[in-house]
C-alpha cells in the first residue's frame, strides 16, 4: 500500500437523556468536518474527544497512512437528537463513504454510545448499519465508545473491534483512542477478530459506577487481568460497559463486549465476565446524603468539603440550573463557598452589562419554565468576568479548549457562584481559577457534576471529603423517582425480584 492505508475519520457522540429537553444541531457546537478534523486532532488543544487525538496520534507513530477525514460531531449530553437533524448528519457521512467506496483500507468512528434520536432508540448502531451498507463486510471497523454506552446488537455486530473505556472519571480516552489505532492496524494487515457480548439486567446507578473503588472497577480489573494472562493472540480487548439509565432504551443494561482473534476464549471470558459482575450485584445501589445534613455539614465541616449535586449533572443531560442546594446554604448563611457551574445565559449577560464591582439583585432562572429550574434572587456582586474560553488543566478536561461562554462570579453573601453562558459539567479547576477563584481556601465547594470533578479536584478533596447530595434533578440516580418508558423490567435495583443466569 503506497503511502499507507486509507482510513475514514468520523463520529458521533451525544449522552442522551430521554428525560431532558430535545436537542438541535446547534447543539453540536464542536462540528468538525473534512481537513478541520485532522488539523484539531493534531493541535495543541483539541476541542474533540481525546479519543480522536489518541487515534491519530498513534496511526502517525506507527507508519505512514492516508487519513481520509469526513465529519465528527459532538455535543454535550441532552435529550434525544431531533430526528430530521440527525438525518442530516447521516447523510453528510453517507455522502463521504461512497465518495470512498472502493478506496479504504479501514474506518474508525468514534462514538457514545447513549445516543437517541426522537424517532430512534440506538442511532450509533444505525450508523455502524451504514457504514457497512456502504462499505461492504471486508473493510474493518473499529468503535470506540463511552463505558456509559447502551450496547445494542448493533452496535456489536457491525463493528470489528468494540473497544470502551475502563476509568470513571473519564481519564484514559486518549488511551483508548491509541488502542483503537493499534487494533485497526492488526485487522488491516489480515487478523480476524470475534466479539463476545453478554448483557445483565442490572441498571446500575450512576454514583455506583466509580472505578478506583468499588463492584464496577472490580469488575474492569479483574476482566483486564485476564486478558493479560490469555494473551493478545487470543484476546485483543476487553470493555465492561456500565450503561446509562437516563437513556430508557429496550437495551438498557451492565454489559460485556470480549474482542479477539480466539472466539472459544472470547466467549469463555465473556461468561466469567458476567457470572463476576452477577456477584457483586447487591452493590450497585446509590447512597447519597440528605439536603438538610449536607447544609449541617458545610456549616460545622472541620475541613474543607466538596458537594457533588449529582442531581443536575450537565454530564448526564441535566440543565445545570437546579438551585435547591444554592438556595439552602444561602438561607443558612453558609461561609467560604464556591458553586459551579451555574447555566443562566441572562443572567451572564446582565453581569458583563453592569460590570466588575456591580452589586444588584441576581434573578436567577428567569427565563426558564417548569422543570426543576426554580427562580432564585438575592443580593449579589459581581467580582470577576471572563469570555468562558479556558483550556482544560486536569481530569477529563485536561489539555482540551473549553467554552463557557460569557462567564461571572457573583458573591452572593458567603457564596460565590460561577455562573456560565454555555451549559457544562464543572469538572476542572480552572473553571474558578480563570476567574482568580481560591479554591484552596474554600470551605465548601459544591460542584454540578456526577462524578468527573474526582479526576479534576482530587489534588482538593480526598474521596472522604466529598458529600454526594440527594436534591431533585434529571440526573438523580434514585432510580424510582423517574416514569421509565422502555427500560426491560424487571432490573436491579428497581426489581428486587430480578434473577439471571449464564
Amino acid at each position: 500500500m503506497t503511502g499507507g492505508p486509507r482510513v475514514a475519520l468520523l463520529g458521533f457522540s451525544i449522552e442522551c437523556n430521554r428525560f431532558a429537553p430535545v436537542a438541535r444541531l446547534a447543539d453540536f457546537r464542536r462540528w468538525l468536518e473534512g481537513e478541520a478534523l485532522l488539523a484539531d486532532a493534531r493541535g495543541a488543544a483539541p476541542v474533540a474527544l481525546p479519543e480522536m487525538p489518541g487515534f491519530v496520534a498513534a496511526m502517525d507513530a506507527a507508519g505512514p497512512w492516508r487519513p481520509r477525514p469526513l465529519l465528527l460531531a459532538l455535543a454535550e449530553p441532552n435529550g434525544p437528537v431531533e430526528q430530521g437533524d440527525f438525518a442530516d448528519m447521516m447523510a453528510r457521512w453517507r455522502q463521504g463513504l461512497e465518495v470512498l467506496r472502493g478506496e479504504l483500507d479501514g474506518v474508525y468512528c468514534l462514538l457514545h454510545g447513549a445516543g437517541l434520536t426522537t424517532a430512534l432508540d440506538d442511532p450509533e448502531g444505525a450508523l455502524q448499519a451504514m457504514i457497512r451498507e456502504v462499505l461492504g463486510e471486508g473493510v474493518p471497523l473499529v468503535c470506540s465508545y463511552d463505558l456509559h454506552a447502551n450496547v445494542s446488537q448493533a452496535m456489536v455486530r457491525h463493528c470489528d473491534a468494540f473497544v470502551g473505556y475502563r476509568t470513571n472519571p473519564h481519564l484514559d480516552m486518549r488511551e483508548r483512542g491509541a488502542e483503537s489505532a493499534a487494533l485497526l492496524r492488526r485487522l488491516m494487515a489480515g487478523e480476524r477478530f470475534h466479539r463476545a457480548f453478554r448483557r445483565l439486567p442490572i441498571v446500575a446507578p450512576t454514583v455506583s459506577l466509580l472505578t478506583a473503588k468499588g463492584p464496577y472497577g472490580e469488575v474492569i480489573d479483574f476482566g483486564q487481568e485476564r486478558r493479560r494472562l490469555l494473551g493478545p493472540e487470543k484476546v485483543a480487548n476487553v470493555s465492561v460497559m456500565g450503561g446509562f439509565a437516563y437513556s430508557d432504551t429496550p437495551f438498557n443494561g451492565f454489559a460485556i463486549v470480549v474482542t479477539g482473534p480466539d472466539r472459544a476464549a472470547c466467549e469463555a471470558l465473556a461468561d466469567e465476565l458476567a457470572r463476576d459482575a452477577w456477584s457483586r450485584r447487591a452493590r450497585f445501589v446509590a447512597k447519597l446524603t440528605p439536603l438538610t445534613e449536607a447544609v449541617q455539614r458545610a456549616l460545622t465541616a472541620e475541613v474543607p468539603l466538596a458537594f457533588a449535586d449529582v442531581a443536575d449533572n450537565p454530564g448526564g443531560g441535566g440543565g445545570g440550573n437546579t438551585l435547591f442546594i444554592l438556595a439552602a446554604f444561602h438561607k443558612a448563611g453558609v461561609e467560604g463557598a464556591l458553586f459551579g457551574l451555574l447555566h443562566d445565559p441572562a443572567l451572564a449577560a446582565e453581569a458583563h452589562e453592569r460590570g466588575r464591582g456591580a452589586r444588584f439583585s441576581a434573578r436567577f432562572n428567569r427565563d426558564t419554565r417548569g422543570g426543576f429550574a426554580h427562580p432564585f434572587a438575592a443580593p449579589a456582586e459581581v467580582v470577576a468576568l471572563s469570555d468562558g474560553r479556558v483550556v482544560g488543566r486536569r481530569g477529563l478536561y485536561a489539555g482540551t479548549a473549553k467554552d463557557l461562554g460569557p462567564t461571572a462570579a457573583l458573591r452572593l453573601g458567603g457564596i460565590t457562584a460561577v455562573v456560565v453562558s454555555h451549559r457544562l459539567q464543572c469538572a476542572d479547576p480552572a473553571f474558578f481559577e480563570h476567574l482568580g477563584l481560591d479554591i484552596g481556601a474554600a470551605r465548601a465547594v459544591v460542584l454540578k457534576s456526577r462524578g468527573h470533578f474526582r479526576g479534576g479536584f482530587d489534588e482538593f478533596f480526598t474521596p472522604g471529603r466529598i458529600i454526594e447530595v440527594d436534591a431533585p434533578g434529571l440526573t438523580s440516580p434514585m432510580l424510582d423517582r423517574f416514569a421509565w418508558t422502555k427500560l426491560p423490567r424487571p432490573v436491579l435495583p428497581l426489581d428486587p425480584e430480578t434473577r439471571w443466569a449464564p
